[in-house]
């Protein structure tokens, strides 16, 4: 604009940036802060056309008071790009439309990429560029103006000019803010947080608009563009990535947020009657499965006229006094000991002289083993039926770390009520030691007896139990929730327990089984101390530490024996799949070969592993291990055995079911790869004797086939009732001795505290009948309620994980309303805050749920327990101590 030859005078405009935002120009006070003054840029060239079109779709023309992208037709502009025809016909061959859809003119016009407006004389106004325009919520803002703005705040010179980039990112169907600048080297910790709070302040304040991340990178980090200046779409890759390694964060999704879906309204309640003639109308069966029964089942079963395990044993002992039951590994593959029937009768018999004896005891006298996995824990145990006593297996102290270990020993043998301790030489002078005094009193250990070198006494005579529902044993075990939790198991329950098992498994005298499991509690137990007994098979034994330090241990005694059937636990299959992993080849030289298993069970009380259960029979195809071998089994307190793939029956099924559905309590199936699907396998076959029905959580009512309720169980091995000190009985009552609201009120069930459900399958049951399966979903205990919904730790962990290479492990947990993600690093510690972001936006895709506080902390941090679950309370407990040590906390605002 040429001023000398009489045109109009240059024209300032004052615009509201509210206005501007919703893509209007609307005149504004020059005092107010959320302003933009703009200059105009003259009048349009001669010859030149000019008009302004709406921004996103068809380029229908502005109104006079709109802001839009400002096309120029010109015999001096360009005409294509070289050689990219869709892009040329998008920019150079634009045509403008009215609101009828009439062309405005015949020639095509160029598309300039600014946003703008024509103002008074028709002086033309650039407000801006297309290219940094960023839309939340409906509404349009400028990155330039952001920046400005985050540069205007006090103190000036914290962020240099030019080295800051704000850009948008997609989260949760909407685009996000981003601002990353570099921050300077002399600038503390305590600088940077005061100058991101005042930034945040004043972009909402101005722009009234969230920013979702603002990041801190270290001087001279970000990448740079080819003309100078900082490479936006590379900074934004960076950031999606996990790599632009910043050193100070702050994630804003609670006050950028707003388009989560409502929060679930709890129904009123609909009566169990009514869901039954639901279930009814729509034609549903209830669900209620069972495993074989077992009255029908005449076996030749030797064990089956003996009603206590004590009596199988003697009876052994005299019919076959030198078959081998078992066979203990160490960890260089050779037999460290073996026990034939004679001589664990002989030595069971000299641990009750002792008991008797030197432990003074009475009957029915409570007696902890504390012994390494291994034949004289499964000696003391028959000791301590023959002499009337009740056993209580307990895992012995870590002698590195009895700090933690130490105090879960005295507490079993304080609550169990335990009058003596069964032990070696070698645990009982850790028990005594100084070190130990440091972690509990030790003056307060009832007597302590060493079982090493006892004295060769003849026992006069086995205590014989007055009835089978007196006490057996009790198992003492830690939930995933940190409670210490010991159910009652009486000598029916006991043999009905190895009864099952062993016509789920086919188990005899002539059978080989291999077990690598903790022989404490649970099933591992039972498989370890009781079903050589009942059964006379030989049981292979492999302690589980042993493979520590030799990993391919547990596979090639399998290999070795030629064994069918094994049983396992997620930790031992874990430890298998990451430290074999390479080894496949190798271990093939070495002749292991992996063809004789029929069956490889993991022995567990959660969700099956699809995971690592699959990639474990991938890996070890190799080594000849059968796709269909792989299952899982399920128990928990009331009831250690209820699913056990076994011999027989058809293999596992998969479905996959909708994890929105899921936090609903609803149970909806869905194709395989079809978007929030989560595979569910069954876990394997109800046991002989077993019956399950899902109850609705809350009315006890019956549920119908494919419902999500609570699993009850009813059989003749269920535990007969918690064993605590407390006199927490009524509370715990309505565990064991549970009746449905409505329907068959007669049978008492017990609950396990598990999510689940039944469905009934195309496929044959041993029994000729149509086979129903059982799919666990989880605990209820573990599940956190959110926003009224329900949901499972493990989904939220699985997303997480998925994120970055370098998140090796993850747990989640509430803290007063808050999401809590701890998120073990395995990488380089400057990736530690890359996650934060990463963790933050895919717990909002895929959950819908807000993370408060990201916590990165060292590998190992998660504790985890013998059964390889993770123990989440535990480490709620040391975040809320202070005790995680961890790398970076970051508490989104």
């Amino acid at each position: 604009r040429p001023s000398e030859l009489g045109g109009p005078p240059p024209g300032k405009a004052v615009l509201s940036m509210n206005c501007l935002s919703f893509g209007v120009i609307r005149v504004d006070t020059e005092e107010k802060l959320s302003v933009l003054t703009v200059q105009d840029v003259g009048q349009i060239m001669p010859g030149a056309s000019m008009c302004v079109v709406k921004v996103d779709g068809t380029p229908y023309l502005c109104k006079a008071d709109e802001v839009g992208e400002i096309c120029v037709n010109s015999g001096a502009t360009g005409t294509a790009y070289f050689g990219l025809l869709g892009i040329t016909k998008n920019v150079f061959e634009a045509i403008p439309v009215t609101a009828a859809g009439i062309p405005v003119s015949d020639q095509p016009f160029t598309r300039t990429g600014l946003l703008g407006f024509v103002g008074p004389d028709y002086l033309v106004f650039v407000v801006g560029k297309l290219d940094g325009l960023m839309t939340v919520s409906g509404r349009r803002h400028n990155a330039d103006d952001v920046v400005a703005t985050a540069l205007a705040v006090e103190p000036m010179k914290f962020v240099y000019r030019g080295r800051i980039a704000v850009f948008s990112v997609p989260v949760l169907h909407d685009d996000r803010i981003v601002l990353v600048a570099e921050q300077r080297p002399d600038a503390s910790e305590e600088d940077s947080f005061q100058w991101m709070s005042r930034v945040l302040q004043a972009i909402d304040s101005i722009h009234q608009v969230g920013v979702y991340c603002l990041a801190l990178v270290p001087a001279n980090t970000l990448p740079k563009a080819p003309l100078g200046g900082i490479h936006i779409s590379e900074t934004k890759q960076r950031f999606l990535e996990g790599a632009l390694h910043p050193c100070n964060v702050l994630m804003c999704p609670h006050t950028c947020v707003t388009n989560l879906p409502k929060p679930r309204q709890k129904q009123p309640d609909v009566g169990p009657a009514s869901m039954i003639v639901g279930n009814l109308v729509a034609g549903k069966r209830i669900a209620q499965a069972s495993g074989r029964d077992v009255s029908q089942l005449e076996d030749n079963d030797q064990a089956r006229k003996f009603l206590y395990l004590a009596d199988v044993l003697q009876w052994r002992a005299q019919t076959t006094p030198d078959h081998p039951l078992f066979l203990l590994l160490n960890s260089k593959g050779t037999v460290a000991s073996t026990a034939s029937c004679i001589q664990l009768h002989k030595r069971a018999e000299r641990v009750a002289v002792a008991l008797m004896e030197k432990g003074r005891l009475n009957v029915g006298d409570h007696v902890a083993l504390v012994y390494p996995p291994g034949v004289d824990l499964i000696a003391t145990f028959y000791g301590c039926l023959y002499a009337g006593c009740v056993p209580i297996t307990v895992r012995p102290p870590h002698p590195q770390n009895l700090a933690t270990t130490l105090p879960t020993v005295k507490m079993i043998v304080e609550v169990s009520k335990s009058a003596c301790i069964l032990t070696t030489q070698a645990i009982m002078k850790l028990l005594r030691s100084k070190e130990a005094a440091a972690a509990v009193d030790i003056k307060t250990w009832p007597t302590i007896l060493d079982t090493d070198d006892m004295p060769k006494k003849k026992l006069a005579n086995v205590f014989r139990p007055t009835s089978p529902d007196m006490l057996a044993y009790l198992d003492f075990s830690v939930s995933t929730t940190g409670i210490l939790a010991g159910v009652k198991m009486s000598h029916a329950a006991t043999s009905a327990l190895c009864r099952s098992i062993k016509l789920q498994c086919e188990l005899y005298p002539s059978r080989q089984i291999a077990i690598c499991l903790d022989p404490y509690c649970g099933l591992g137990f039972a498989l370890w101390c009781l079903c050589s007994i009942y059964s006379g098979h030989q049981s292979i034994l492999v302690p589980p530490l042993e493979l520590e330090s030799n990993v391919s241990l547990w596979l090639s005694a399998v290999s070795q024996y030629k064994v069918r059937v094994t049983f396992c636990s997620y930790s031992v299959m874990e430890i298998c799949t990451k430290g074999l992993g390479t080894q496949t080849d190798a271990l093939r030289m070495k002749g292991v070969n992996l063809s004789c298993v029929r069956t490889c069970m993991v022995v567990a009380e959660e969700r099956p592993r699809i995971t690592l259960t699959q990639s474990f029979s991938k890996l070890f195809k190799d080594l000849g291990l059968s796709a269909r071998a792989v299952s899982t089994t399920f128990g928990c307190r009331v009831n250690v055995a209820i699913c056990l793939q076994g011999t027989a029956g058809p293999d596992p099924t998969t479905v996959y079911v909708d994890m929105r559905a899921l936090r609903h309590d609803r149970v909806r199936l869905v194709e395989r790869g079809s978007p929030h699907s989560l595979p569910l396998m069954e876990s394997g076959k109800i046991l002989p004797g077993v019956k399950v029905i899902i109850a609705h959580t809350e009315t006890k009512g019956p549920l119908g086939d494919s419902h999500l309720g609570e699993i009850w169980v009813s059989s003749p091995h269920n535990a007969t009732g918690y064993y605590t000190v407390y006199g927490e009985e009524a509370l715990h009552a309505d565990h064991f001795s549970a009746r449905l609201s409505f329907g068959d009120t007669q049978t008492v069930w017990a609950r396990t505290g598990y999510l689940g459900f039944l469905r009934r399958t195309e496929l044959t049951d041993a029994s000729g009948e149509r086979h129903d399966a059982l799919y666990v979903v989880g605990s209820l205990d573990e599940t956190l309620e959110l926003r009224g919904m329900r949901y499972h730790p493990i989904d939220i962990e699985t997303s997480v994980i998925r994120a970055h290479k370098s998140i090796a492990e993850c747990a989640v947990f509430t803290w007063t309303n808050l999401l809590v993600v701890v998120v073990e690093l395995e990488g380089s510690e400057q990736e530690a805050l890359d996650l934060v972001a990463l963790v933050t936006n895919v717990v909002l895709e895929e959950h819908y749920l807000i993370v408060g506080v990201v916590v990165i902390v060292d590998p190992g941090v998660i504790p985890i327990n013998s059964r390889g679950e993770k123990q989440r309370m535990h480490l709620r407990d040391g975040f809320l101590a202070d005790q995680l040590d961890p790398i970076y906390v970051a508490y989104n605002m």
